[in-house]
């Protein structure tokens, strides 16, 4: 997604409404049922970035496993919400700082769970995790590095799906796949001509449609970052970090 589409959208401006995030350090978390449910939402969107984050720190698959399930359940519980800075409230840079605290902890432990620990609060998909993080680049990323890559690509498939859902929701269904492709301003494929003939519309319509695709994955993606922040001046500066770490 070009930075052009994400930095014209309007979403984060005035009209920012209480998010994830925002709505979890409001509430100080236990009080507030919509606290609960959205502290869920986050932590269910950040297990394979915290997993991989993880397994690049050199810890072995089923250790790993456990460990990103044992940490959530300290966030889930609360444990760790009490040293989350408003001032500094993005939710990836709270979530990372606690993990790291969590792992020095568990070091000094000689106790783990038990695989599956007798309380599962979330289906962190382990296996399809694992293939996952297989094909990541083994040598080229650093723990941290492939954290904030991993973190950028859930927000871009988290905005893509919903993409997705409003087009089924209108009955675009086809226009979307056809032009799912195009969404990041590369048009070396398929000519809009062919496109066109397929959908039997106007190439010039086709062309069109694809420029609000685009602005409207743009809007969509600032959303899902505007959910993991605290304050709306804080969107911007997440696009910049997502589009740089999606770069490296």
């Amino acid at each position: 997604m070009p930075a052009a589409t994400l930095e014209q959208t309007g979403v984060g401006g005035a009209h920012f409404l209480p998010t994830h995030w925002s709505v979890v350090l409001a509430a100080g978390w236990r009080d507030s049922p919509q606290a609960t449910e959205a502290l869920e939402r986050l932590c269910q969107a950040y297990w394979y970035p915290l997993y991989a984050y993880i397994r690049r720190k050199g810890y072995p698959l089923e250790e790993a496993q456990d460990l990103t399930q044992e940490f959530f359940l300290h966030v889930l519980r609360g444990e760790f919400l009490s040293r989350a800075d408003r001032a500094k409230g993005k939710f990836r840079s709270y979530l990372l700082g606690a993990l790291e605290h969590f792992l020095a902890k568990q070091w000094r432990r000689s106790h783990r769970l038990k695989r599956g620990g007798g309380c599962q609060i979330l289906s962190l998909k382990a296996e399809p995790g694992e293939s996952r993080y297989r094909l990541e680049p083994f040598h080229e990323l650093t723990a941290e590095k492939l954290y904030n890559q991993s973190w950028a690509m859930m927000l871009l498939e988290q905005a893509m799906n919903a993409l997705k859902e409003e087009c089924e929701s209108t009955g675009k269904s086809q226009l979307f796949e056809e032009l799912k492709t195009r969404l990041d301003g590369d048009d070396n494929q398929a000519s809009y001509e062919e496109v066109a003939l397929r959908l039997k519309m106007r190439e010039g319509a086709v062309r069109m449609a694809t420029v609000r695709l685009r602005r409207r994955f743009g809007e969509l993606l600032r959303a899902e970052i505007a959910h993991t922040v605290a304050d709306p001046s804080e969107v911007d500066g997440e696009v910049r970090f997502l589009l740089a770490a999606l770069r490296r």
